[in-house]
């Protein structure tokens, strides 16, 4: 083995699991994720000479987030539209705890909750469900975020306040029926 694919081996290959979830709420599709982290992987081992710092995972991010966007374009110059599959079935959401319910009545409803969730953060704009699983799901600093997407902190801020805004006044009008006003 090369030093250079032993060093990427233990910097970057742990990041494998957190950047396929991440895949998986950029693209909403387990095909397409499983796509789009392996076209990361293969970029950041041709690039991975050009790591600078000690911050892999962030580095590994970006090059994802870019995969990700590439791929949007080129799906927007071919007009392509992609339909969702009916009767996929739903999964608890990437990144999410197990399920903790012990009867079955509270495991149906733990489930549901979840459902609603991930449908609610899938409908979110791309760059606050971005920025929102970057943070809450992958547990990434402000910091790391913005190098991930390549915007100042004090934007990572205001998409993340909106994110999470956005997501609990949808959450209450979805599950109590209560529209509220977006802060």
């Amino acid at each position: 083995m090369t030093d250079r694919r032993g060093r990427f081996e233990a910097q970057v290959m742990p990041h494998l699991d957190a950047a396929y979830r991440f895949a998986r709420w950029l693209t909403r599709s387990g095909e397409d994720a499983d796509d789009l982290v392996q076209e990361a992987f293969l970029r950041a081992f041709r690039a991975f000479d050009g790591l600078r710092g000690s911050d892999a995972k962030a580095w590994l991010f970006s090059i994802v987030r870019n995969c990700h966007v590439t791929a949007m374009r080129e799906q927007q110059r071919r007009s392509f539209v992609r339909l969702s599959e009916e009767g996929e079935e739903t999964q608890r959401a990437p990144g999410a705890p197990p399920a903790t319910a012990t009867d079955p009545q509270s495991a149906t409803l733990e489930h549901e909750a979840q459902c609603t969730l991930e449908g609610l953060i899938g409908s979110l704009a791309p760059e606050h469900r971005e920025v929102l699983v970057l943070r809450e799901m992958e547990e990434m600093s402000y910091r790391e975020i913005a190098a991930v997407t390549r915007v100042p902190i004090g934007t990572v801020m205001s998409r993340l306040a909106r994110a999470r805004a956005a997501l609990k006044a949808q959450w209450h009008q979805r599950v109590q029926g209560e529209p509220r006003a977006v802060r």
